[in-house]
């Protein structure tokens, strides 16, 4: 995937002027910082890879692409803020190029949904929070590499304690009705997501055994 091109065709999408390059720069380097194993360059192209193929549900498909783009940009384990700073980053960025009110507002809506506390209040939200969870039905390998990558992004918290955090966010989504928000991605991948989510939490529970 041709990042540099596809956000330069976003932004005429927008019927904005596109940025100066150093913010594309810049959003790739923040992707890239060494504290990231999991929120990196791999997990946008995933996450554009799936907004294009649920392109034919979105209402506005250059906002949802907008907002995937910014929704990891802040990234960091030791805080608990990272999709606030991430939106109020993207509206920054929306306000040099002189985006409009709704736009600013949609994109922050967005991201904030991507702190899956809340259920989504339109479809395109529901979509950039199944996008984001699309990991989730992964394939074994791809999951189970996934797993690998988040334990190294909180390498720095003892396993015990790990362990115990990480089983209460998986099982946190196996609670709900669903996994997913929108059909599309129930169908898809819903149930693939239900055996990763049991298998990791099996993984997890035998450090308590």
């Amino acid at each position: 995937m041709n990042l540099s091109a596809r956000w330069a065709a976003l932004w005429h999408k927008l019927n904005l002027p596109a940025p100066a390059p150093q913010v594309f720069l810049g959003l790739c380097d923040r992707y890239s910082e060494p504290q990231r194993a999991y929120h990196t360059l791999q997990h946008l192209s995933e996450c554009l890879d799936w907004c294009d193929r649920a392109g034919d549900l979105v209402e506005i498909p250059a906002v949802v692409e907008l907002a995937l783009w910014f929704h990891d940009v802040i990234y960091d384990t030791r805080r608990a803020d990272n999709e606030e700073q991430s939106a109020d980053f993207a509206v920054q960025v929306i306000n040099g190029a002189g985006g409009e009110y709704w736009l600013k507002q949609s994109i922050q809506d967005m991201i904030l949904a991507t702190k899956h506390n809340a259920k989504p209040s339109t479809m395109d939200m529901c979509l950039v929070v199944d996008i984001d969870l699309a990991i989730l039905g992964a394939g074994i390998d791809r999951f189970e590499q996934y797993d690998a990558q988040i334990r190294q992004e909180y390498a720095w918290v003892p396993e015990d304690v790990f362990r115990q955090k990480r089983a209460e966010i998986l099982q946190s989504f196996l609670d709900r009705p669903s996994i997913y928000t929108s059909d599309f991605f129930r169908e898809r991948l819903e149930l693939q997501a239900q055996r990763n989510l049991h298998r990791s939490l099996i993984v997890l529970m035998k450090g308590f055994g």
